[in-house]
């Protein structure tokens, strides 16, 4: 059973109608056909007996603004409880009780268990992609380090040491130092900057070895680095129609790339760092340097529902720029 949402009443009613606006939020309300979304989320704790639950399109938005936010579970339910214009988007009248921290964990928990995370991000993606939004020009590959919400071990621990508390992060190294936590792997809709794919790993994963399971199979070209060149690949692409725009590197008793290979390079470069860019904002604006849990499978549907949230968001800017 669910409580009924976003019901009118007296306090509503006095507050009057413009009162807790947010003009971006109200359009991004505008912006999906979340009558799917309910359908598809419909059956979370839907139970037939006990406490009624809230609805489950209302946790969903609620854990859209928790991205769109940088907000802990703890935090969500502040924001919930006192800020108009979140309960607004969320369907929350000012006479509904407000889901507390253990709730949004348990909800989101729910989503991961029937794998509706996955599901809700390529809703939102199909969605877009009707709107004409994702072009299909070409596929940028690439991954970055997101550190462990656990501590790193300690160093008496010995290199390469695992954590009791989140046993799936890992180390790497990069630039000469070493990192323990995770790696999000994205593929990112050239022109758009829209994310189509995300997977989530422990640290030491190389980028090559999910490369191909970012390649979406209806783009016209993939783009990506270095760390992504594999003869296999390139001829695999090949066979699909899908051109190969992955950089050249050298190779073992190689002094120098030949010049076509660097030119090459220069070209490809420039266009791949598109996917640099989406980083950026995924760390400076939604606070993406750190995971929030300590599994795996826990930090994966922060993943889902970061790039969720991050497309919507960039879908506002696509059609209200």
């Amino acid at each position: 059973m669910h409580r009924t949402k976003g019901q009118l009443g007296f306090i509503d009613a006095l507050l009057g109608e413009g009162l807790g606006r947010n003009e971006r939020l109200d359009r991004i309300d505008a912006l999906i056909d979340w009558t799917q979304v309910e359908v598809l989320v419909g059956s979370v704790h839907a139970a037939a007996e006990g406490r009624k639950a809230y609805p489950p399109l209302s946790m969903v938005k609620a854990l859209l603004l928790q991205q769109w936010y940088g907000l802990s579970d703890p935090r969500l339910e502040e924001a919930l409880s006192d800020t108009l214009s979140f309960r607004r988007f969320v369907g929350l009248g000012m006479q509904d009780g407000t889901p507390d921290h253990s709730t949004i964990s348990r909800f989101r928990k729910a989503l991961s268990d029937q794998g509706l995370d996955a599901r809700l991000f390529d809703e939102i993606t199909q969605q877009l992609e009707k709107r004409g939004l994702v072009l299909k020009r070409g596929t940028l590959l690439d991954a970055t380090i997101v550190e462990a919400q656990a501590g790193k071990p300690s160093i008496r621990s010995g290199h390469g040491a695992k954590s009791g508390i989140d046993p799936d992060a890992d180390w790497t190294r990069k630039g000469g130092k070493s990192y323990f936590g995770y790696k999000a792997h994205l593929a990112l809709d050239e022109g758009s900057g829209l994310i189509r794919r995300a997977l989530l790993t422990p640290a030491r994963t190389n980028e090559s070895e999910v490369a191909d399971a970012l390649v979406l199979g209806d783009e016209r070209a993939v783009y990506a680095d270095r760390a992504y060149e594999n003869k296999l690949r390139r001829q695999a692409l090949k066979q699909r129609g899908i051109k190969d725009r992955i950089m050249h590197r050298n190779h073992k008793n190689q002094v120098q790339l030949p010049y076509w290979q660097r030119r090459r390079n220069l070209l490809i470069a420039p266009i791949r760092a598109g996917i640099e860019r989406v980083f950026g904002t995924l760390k400076r604006s939604y606070g993406y340097t750190r995971v929030r849990y300590f599994s795996l499978s826990a930090n994966l549907v922060q993943l889902r529902l970061l790039a969720t949230a991050y497309n919507i968001r960039r879908a506002h800017q696509l059609i209200f720029a």
